[in-house]
C-alpha cells in the first residue's frame, strides 16, 4: 500500500513539474514575443537547401545540342565548361556555312548556384541553367524559354 502511495505521488510530482516547465517556457515565449522578439528562429530549423547545381552537379564537361535559328537549319552548338571557371562555345550555322565561331572566357554562377552567365559574348543570350548532365540556354533576361522549341535550347554531356 506505501509503495502505490508514493508510487502516486512521485508520478503527481513528476507531472506537475514538467506542466510548470511547459507553462513556464510559454510565458517567457509570450513576453519576448511582446517584447518584439521573435522566438520562431530559436527553435526552427533554417529551411534554406545549401544544395545546388554549383556543388551538388558535375557540371564540369562538354554539352552539345542543335538550338533554333531564325535564318539557317539550326546551330551546331557546343559548350565546354571547364573546372577553372572558364568555358569555349563553338558555334556553327548548319546550312549556311561551314565556318565554326569559337569563343573563349570564363564565367560565373548565379547566386542560387544553378544557372551560369557566360563573361564576354555579345548580342546573344549569355545565361544558362545548369542540370544533371544538361545546359539550358536561357532568354536575354535570364528566363527559361517557352514554347513548341522550348526543348531544343537544351544541350546535352
Amino acid at each position: 500500500m506505501k509503495k502505490q502511495i508514493l508510487t502516486l505521488a512521485f508520478a503527481s510530482i513528476l507531472v506537475w513539474g514538467c506542466n510548470s516547465e511547459t507553462k513556464q517556457k510559454l510565458a517567457a515565449d509570450s513576453n519576448a514575443v511582446a517584447d518584439g522578439i521573435d522566438t520562431s528562429a530559436v527553435s526552427k530549423v533554417p529551411d534554406t537547401d545549401t544544395h545546388n547545381a554549383k556543388n551538388s552537379l558535375d557540371w564540369e564537361g562538354t554539352y552539345k545540342g542543335l538550338t533554333p535559328c531564325a535564318d539557317c537549319e539550326g546551330i551546331e552548338t557546343e559548350v565546354t565548361l571547364n573546372k577553372g571557371m572558364t568555358f569555349v562555345i563553338k558555334t556553327k550555322y548548319k546550312g549556311k556555312s561551314d565556318k565554326v565561331f569559337e569563343e573563349t572566357g570564363s564565367f560565373k554562377w548565379d547566386e542560387r548556384g544553378s544557372n551560369i552567365i557566360l563573361d564576354g559574348l555579345k548580342d546573344r543570350s549569355n545565361q544558362f541553367f545548369v542540370g544533371e548532365n544538361t545546359l539550358t540556354q536561357l532568354d536575354m533576361d535570364g528566363h527559361k524559354i517557352t514554347g513548341n522549341l522550348a526543348d531544343h535550347y537544351v544541350l546535352k554531356k
